[in-house]
């Protein structure tokens, strides 16, 4: 089905996804990953998974509801030049919204009183290794933006009703090594979003819109 609203979406974001405090157990055993379009990629023996935790950020717009993403820059050792929701490692001590939110601030400046986090959905194993939760807040749109100028070369936003749009979930393929790999793919503007956050968007679309 294709977006009805920013007070539905406000209905199914309240209704429909995990406690928060499942978040960490989710992320043990993550249910969506890159292996999903592509099963003989993953690995027989798989590493430890890193945990990590980001945030889909849903700016409370007036004019629309829009998701917050961010650009890496070139030079990351990891996902170099994608496009990313704020987030990174669990730190020691912290739980998964404690540091979706650490990361969000040092990542784009906005810091946790302009963020009400409001839920969890799928964890994802991405094939670099990370097993990441994924943390829903709702952004009060009277923010300041401070990237980090290190790890984001940009931060934009993308309208709510465009991301939960199916018919903007594209399925690409690339050659990888003697294989095809295919990936999900949302081209918005001249933002190119693919891989681990397209997926993860794809799986927030799903929760919130797949059984309808």
């Amino acid at each position: 089905m294709t977006y009805r609203g920013d007070d539905d979406l406000l209905r199914r974001l309240q209704t429909r996804l995990d406690p928060l405090s499942q978040a960490v157990g989710l992320a043990a055993a993550p249910a969506r990953s890159d292996f999903d379009l592509n099963p003989a990629f993953r690995p027989a023996n798989q590493a430890p998974l890193k945990p990590a935790a980001v945030l889909a950020p849903i700016v409370l717009r007036p004019e629309g509801f829009t998701i917050l993403l961010t650009k890496r820059t070139a030079d990351m050792p990891t996902h170099a030049g994608q496009v990313a929701f704020p987030g990174g490692r669990i730190q020691p001590g912290e739980d998964a919204v404690s540091a979706a939110l650490r990361e969000t601030e040092e990542e784009t400046g906005i810091a946790a009183r302009h963020i009400e986090p409001v839920g969890a959905f799928e964890a994802y194993q991405t094939v670099t290794g990370y097993a990441v939760a994924p943390i829903v807040g709702l952004v009060a749109p009277d923010f300041t933006l401070n990237p980090d100028p290190r790890e984001v070369a940009a931060v934009f936003e993308a309208p709510a009703a465009f991301l939960f749009n199916p018919a903007n979930h594209e399925t690409h393929a690339r050659a990888w090594g003697d294989a095809e790999r295919r990936f999900y793919v949302m081209p918005y503007l001249d933002h190119f979003i693919w891989g681990a956050t397209a997926g993860m968007l794809r799986s927030l679309y799903l929760r919130l819109y797949g059984d309808d």
